[in-house]
């Protein structure tokens, strides 16, 4: 047992919560005296704190790390979430899959933000970090886990508890110190790459957001209620972009993990990220138009306030549990709801009853706004950003709509959407279409001031331009949906009108070009989300009139193909072929056939075959032992059109019960102009793969063809083996194994049964199965007089698989625009920042 990790781990704990807590003290003592010498030495104290909270924070994560990766699975964590067979890389991704890890790895994001910001914003260290510390105090509660005397209440779920304390199990009142030899290993649809660098971006998005909110609540402090907009600015820049690449990283993972078909499920975890981003991007624009025109500063100061309030509602409602029945990514209850919904209250009371205090303090703007200046526009874009968001809220929230009603006696039956992705998306469409045209519009208000007439001659040109090209995209892509028409001429326009922007500025300035980059990045989101969602193709249309799960509903049936071992169908152009299951190799990339390989009684090794050859490339020998992850079945399918192969896929399916039996996840071609993407609907029961029809019986001769389900088969030889995988065999034991060639489709099978005498009385036979084929053959008995064998030969249904296939039409537009969209706001950030360093100096 590694006690001593364990309590290291629960003391840095403990040492970050009270250090945080005491950093919080001295700064609040700090923001109340008057007397200089007392209120540095007050901030020097609180510096001292937080640097000691910040390196219990790293001392927590490396010892949470040493539990995970050296497999102390006496750790309920590491047992959780870890296992043997782990590879290196997701070891990583165990650190934060609970929600002690996730807690943990978002105070550190906010440890390094606060140590910067104590070295760069000395003017607002005081009240700014007094909020950084009550956050962080807050983080650290949740990891706590220590139960408060009398009151019988605990704080937090510790990482480091023990998994005799977490689990109830009869075996731990036996023996204490029982420790399992592997751990449940990480949840399947984790086990991607991008799930090692998704998270810590994602929370780094979160830890973002504080500083412009700490920034606002410092203002309201000390009643610079202005002053605070230009330090803010560039950081709520920084965290749109990271939060943005965060959520298209998210979008990223669906697409390549999971089997809908696509990269935003409207899933209520998704909304909860998406929501105050969309409510990020509204308040930039308005501490944007109050640093250019010194209007909408109440403005600002509220969307600032909201951001933050809302990534703590998020936070409450993906780990509350409250949404274990409506979502598939949200955390289970660990008993933190009480704790995150004061979490939540504290600071939503806290910030919104500051700003009421000093509202008729804050100064307002006297000039009259016309929709001909870039301050009408700008209110006009933030407020549709935020309906934007209100509408994806609202039934985001009903489950927590039915509890507060209850609460009060109430017995509301609000429903979170059945068909999600249908009831969004014929609202978000319009809504982006509205930010699309004013975004467009509004630029041309930002860089100069225009009437009605100089607005037509400025529009006169863009418009023209989007017309054409909007004609040429509609007739190409087939774009009939009238909705989807709207969505692609509001997409050109933005893109079009901003590039004229774009060439007028830069001839300027080059580095106050980011908005309008980022602009033409918004009009290639939306473009490429047109036609990949909009105009997929399926590729894997059933023609042939067959039902094949009647319970799945007639969509499944229609939009599925079912495809037999080495049987190709021509379908939508492509003739598409299953040619067989696969392993992965562990320690090498790329796949083997399971044909190729024999069990042993480690289930992650095996014995080759014959040769393994992937990609060309030998990759082992007959004989050797390679490892292999035997949870993960692929499903090699070849895509050919006019005989040439277009693509080789290998979707996969993990064997899942506590998952609802199987989790597959696609596979996909990229190409320049679409996607083919293909994943395995339903594979093969594995009942099926044991009912083997009546048995037929053959004598043969070596060298003699003869048919086993209707392929050619050769005896070659028989031979006496001396040893045989698990038995052992002594002098006065035989054991003959045959070896017959199969000659399937495209490749010759061996089938090599074994006909065994033991102990001179004893017969014994062990039959040989080729899958591929539906096959298994078993020598039945030795005819020397006649030199001839007799076989046993039993069929099954031959091995198939139902996929789905599709192509997605120009959906590199869509991750090409994010990109060209996350340049927009870093050259937006790091002009800020520039200007903030210069007017420092």
């Amino acid at each position: 047992m590694h006690y001593f990790i364990g309590n290291l781990g629960h003391l840095f704990v403990i040492t970050s919560f009270v250090t945080s807590l005491l950093s919080a003290l001295a700064y609040l003592n700090a923001n109340l005296t008057t007397d200089l010498r007392q209120k540095q030495s007050w901030i020097v104290n609180a510096r001292v704190a937080f640097y000691v909270h910040t390196l219990s924070v790293v001392g927590i994560g490396a010892t949470l790390f040493t539990v995970i990766a050296r497999h102390y699975f006496e750790f309920h964590y590491a047992y959780a979430h870890s296992s043997l067979h782990l590879p290196a890389q997701y070891i990583i991704s165990c650190f934060w899959e609970g929600q002690e890890g996730s807690f943990l790895l978002w105070m550190f994001w906010q440890s390094v933000l606060g140590l910067i910001l104590i070295h760069t914003q000395r003017s607002w260290e005081g009240p700014m970090m007094l909020i950084f510390s009550l956050v962080q105090a807050f983080l650290a509660s949740m990891i706590l886990g220590v139960v408060v005397p009398f009151f019988h209440l605990k704080l937090g779920s510790s990482p480091f508890i023990l998994l005799r304390d977490a689990l109830h199990d009869p075996i731990f009142k036996v023996q204490p110190d029982f420790i399992p030899k592997d751990g449940n290993g990480l949840n399947p649809l984790l086990q991607n790459y991008w799930m090692v660098i998704h998270p810590p971006t994602l929370f780094l998005g979160f830890a973002l957001t504080l500083v412009p909110f700490a920034f606002c609540i410092a203002g309201l402090v000390q009643r610079k209620y202005s002053e605070w907009i230009r330090p803010a600015l560039p950081w709520a820049l920084v965290g749109g972009a990271v939060l943005g690449v965060g959520i298209l990283m998210g979008g990223y993972w669906a697409y390549e993990t999971l089997s809908f078909g696509g990269y935003w499920n409207w899933d209520p975890v998704e909304n909860a990220v998406y929501v105050p981003w969309l409510v990020l991007i509204a308040g930039i624009h308005a501490m944007m138009l109050y640093r250019a025109r010194k209007t909408a500063l109440k403005l600002s100061i509220l969307l600032t306030i909201a951001v933050f309030i809302l990534i703590l509602y998020s936070t409450f409602l993906t780990r509350s549990g409250i949404l274990g029945d409506a979502s598939v990514h949200s955390f289970t209850d660990l008993g933190l709801s009480g704790q995150l919904l004061i979490y939540l209250l504290f600071f939503t009371a806290g910030a919104f009853a500051l700003c009421l205090l000093r509202w008729k303090e804050i100064p307002s703007s006297a000039t009259e706004v016309s929709v001909y200046s870039a301050e009408f526009w700008i209110f006009f874009g933030a407020t549709v950003l935020c309906l934007m968001g209100f509408q994806v809220l609202i039934p985001t929230s009903f489950p927590v709509i039915n509890k507060v009603a209850e609460l009060f006696g109430g017995s509301p039956r609000f429903a979170v959407p059945g068909n999600q992705l249908q009831f969004y998306s014929r609202f978000q469409i319009w809504f982006a279409v509205a930010v699309a045209l004013i975004s467009g519009i509004g630029q041309f208000f930002w860089w100069r001031r225009l009437d009605a007439a100089k607005l037509k001659q400025e529009l006169t040109a863009p418009a023209l331009i989007t017309f054409v090209l909007w004609g040429i995209v509609i007739s190409v892509g087939r774009v009939s949906n009238p909705g989807f028409m709207v969505l692609a001429l509001s997409g050109i326009f933005i893109i079009v009108s901003n590039a004229r922007v774009l060439r007028g500025v830069i001839r300027v300035n080059t580095g106050i070009s980011g908005g309008a980059i980022a602009h033409i990045g918004i009009g290639m989101v939306l473009i490429g989300i047109l036609f990949s969602s909009g105009y997929s193709t399926i590729v894997s249309l059933n023609n042939t009139g067959l039902v094949y799960i009647k319970e799945a509903g007639t969509e499944f049936n229609r939009d599925n193909l079912l495809l037999f071992l080495n049987e190709p169908r021509t379908m939508a152009g492509y003739d598409i072929e299953f040619k067989g299951e696969f392993l992965e190799f562990r320690r090498k990339q790329g796949y083997v056939k399971k044909e190729d390989l024999e069990r042993t009684a480690d289930p992650y090794k095996m014995v080759a075959r014959r040769n393994v050859v992937f990609d060309g490339e030998p990759r082992y020998s007959t004989g050797d032992t390679l490892e292999v992850y035997p949870e993960n079945t692929f499903y090699e399918i070849e895509l050919r059109k006019n005989k040439k192969v277009i693509a080789t896929l290998f979707p996969r399916i993990q064997i899942n019960p506590a998952m609802g039996g199987f989790i597959a996840s696609p596979d996909i071609r990229r190409n320049l102009l679409s996607d083919l993407y293909t994943h395995v609907s339903a594979p093969m029961d594995p009942k099926a793969e044991t009912d083997w029809g009546k048995t037929e019986e053959v004598n043969v001769k070596i060298g003699k063809p003869f048919y086993i389900n209707d392929y050619v088969a050769v005896l070659e030889d028989v031979k006496r083996v001396d040893h045989l995988p698990g038995l052992s065999l002594t002098g006065d034991d035989v054991a003959v194994r045959a070896r017959i060639k199969v000659s399937g489709e495209h490749e010759d099978y061996y089938a090599e049964p074994v006909f065994l005498i033991k102990d001179r009385s004893k017969v014994g036979r062990i039959p040989s199965e080729v899958n591929d084929l539906g096959i298994r053959v078993t020598l039945l008995n030795i005819h020397p007089d006649a030199n001839e064998f007799s076989l046993g030969l039993n069929r099954r249904q031959k091995d198939w698989v139902i996929i789905k296939a599709m192509e997605k039409p120009y959906i590199n537009l869509l991750w090409l625009g994010t990109g060209v969209l996350m340049i927009g706001f870093v050259m937006a950030a790091g002009r800020r920042f520039v200007e903030l360093r210069s007017r420092n100096s």
